[in-house]
């Protein structure tokens, strides 16, 4: 058995790398590497070498020269020994097993890549598809895949793995199928976070959602029970006698009285109260709004205290007629709120005292405020005007009267810019005045009226009051709240 291995270790020194016969000719390069003189010089010439140039040693990858080359006569001595001891043909595989060559070069299989897992030969190494990978000789190669493989008679470990043991190949499989199931393990574990996550997300929608909507029929229960109780006073009061019916049935004329004998309010009162409070609370997105004075739109007689809060009618012109400009009313003693309105609802109040004469309401922003100007929804002016101390006008095309039994003292305007109404109250009798019903675009701005001077009897200003919130505001308290 001795024999057997000194002898095989002795055929694996003769053979060629290259050609993986016996050498011929054998030459030793710069690294030490022996090679049949064919064989290298083939090796050099198809790496297109014609001169002395450098080239990779086939076998261990070193920088050699063909002017290296160097006859191994000891070597070719062996060689010659081995054939003469009829050891001829190499330590091949097995008879009838054949050769086993590269299928795209043809030539021998002396070189293991690592990363395919696959035999390759050294033409194959200087590819780009393996010139980055990590390769070994095949007989290295052999003793790590080697699993099992000793006491197969007759076949050499060179030749084994050559031709690719059923362990090597499946030591490779197993590889790839760890990865394949590490890889695939991230994803899952990245799909399940997110799957989480978005759950998540959704629950906390849900949540949001069904809050909402609780309060929204909240809200609806809440305006459900308003109507039955308006419903069920009106249907009480219908079966009143017909004086009786009669007498509180001018809610547009902004009626509203007592009974003597209860002192209970009228449905005329309890329908348009209620409804405006009904307004007031229904719609989280109303805010009483903090209006104040513009001095840039300011007739030249009209006089506006610092706060900007309240304006009288002057007895002359003022210095404003100096500063001039397309803002500023010129003919009649108007002038407008600093805040602009295009969408949502709105609340402000004006103490309008005992003035003989005044006129409250909006304007749009683009109405003429130059030479004569007539007040009318037409001409983008919504206007409540008193005049000669009696007589109430809602200023339409045209001018419809107004009848109020009870003075006021503090106006309420409500304006519902989507909805196209400004509404006028009186907050004095918690009573509704009129309702201007429009299609509005654009922006809307408060507008203050002082009226003709009268030699001194409108010198009373017209004063914003503070409106803190809905609660707050003299309306709400009127309707009782």
């Amino acid at each position: 058995m001795a024999l057997a291995g000194a002898l095989e270790r002795l055929q694996e020194e003769a053979i060629c790398p290259i050609c993986l016969e016996y050498m011929s000719e054998p030459v030793s390069v710069d690294c030490g590497h022996n090679f049949c003189r064919g064989c290298i010089a083939k090796h050099c010439q198809d790496k297109g070498l014609w001169a002395d140039g450098p080239f990779s040693c086939p076998q261990c990858r070193a920088s050699c020269h063909r002017s290296g080359f160097r006859p191994n006569r000891q070597l070719a001595n062996i060689v010659e020994s081995i054939r003469q001891l009829g050891l001829r043909g190499g330590p091949g595989p097995e008879p009838g097993l054949g050769t086993p060559l590269c299928a795209q070069h043809d030539e021998r299989l002396k070189l293991f890549c690592e990363e395919d897992e696959e035999a390759i030969c050294v033409v194959c190494r200087e590819s780009l598809h393996h010139r980055s990978h990590t390769v070994y000789p095949i007989e290295e190669a052999a003793q790590v895949y080697k699993v099992g493989e000793v006491g197969v008679p007759g076949v050499p470990v060179l030749a084994r793995c050559t031709l690719g043991t059923p362990s090597a190949r499946g030591i490779g499989l197993k590889k790839k199928r760890e990865r394949i199931v590490s890889e695939f393990g991230k994803l899952h574990r990245l799909l399940a976070d997110e799957e989480k996550l978005l759950l998540q997300k959704l629950e906390e929608e849900e949540k949001r959602i069904l809050l909402m909507i609780n309060e929204n029929l909240a809200r609806l229960v809440e305006q459900k029970s308003l109507l039955e109780e308006l419903i069920l006073e009106i249907k009480e009061k219908t079966q009143q006698p017909a004086d009786g019916l009669l007498k509180p049935i001018n809610v547009g004329g902004g009626k509203s009285r007592k009974s003597p004998a209860s002192g209970l309010q009228t449905p005329a009162r309890v329908c348009t109260c209620r409804l405006l409070k009904a307004r007031l609370s229904f719609h989280p997105s109303l805010a009483p709004v903090d209006v104040t004075l513009d001095l840039e739109t300011a007739h030249p007689e009209l006089t506006v205290s610092e706060d900007r809060k309240s304006v009288r009618r002057g007895g002359k012109k003022l210095l404003l007629s100096l500063f001039d400009n397309p803002k500023r009313f010129s003919t009649a003693p108007v002038v407008l709120g600093s805040q602009v309105f295009f969408s949502g609802r709105s609340y402000w109040e004006v103490q309008v005292g005992d003035k003989p004469e005044w006129g409250l309401g909006l304007c749009r922003e683009s109405a003429s405020r130059k030479g004569n100007i007539l007040f009318s929804p037409s001409h983008g002016y919504w206007v409540l005007r008193l005049q000669n101390g009696g007589n109430y006008e809602a200023l339409t095309s045209p001018i419809s009267p107004l009848t109020l039994s009870v003075r006021p003292r503090r106006i309420g305007i409500f304006l519902d810019y989507e909805a196209g109404e400004i509404s006028f109250y009186n907050v004095s009798d918690r009573s509704h005045i009129y309702t201007f019903t429009d299609k509005f675009s654009g922006n809307l701005r408060p507008l203050f009226f002082l009226g003709a001077f009268l030699g001194g009897r409108n010198a009373e200003p017209l004063v914003i009051s503070w409106v803190r919130d809905t609660q707050g505001s003299g309306l709400d308290r009127d309707l009782g709240a």
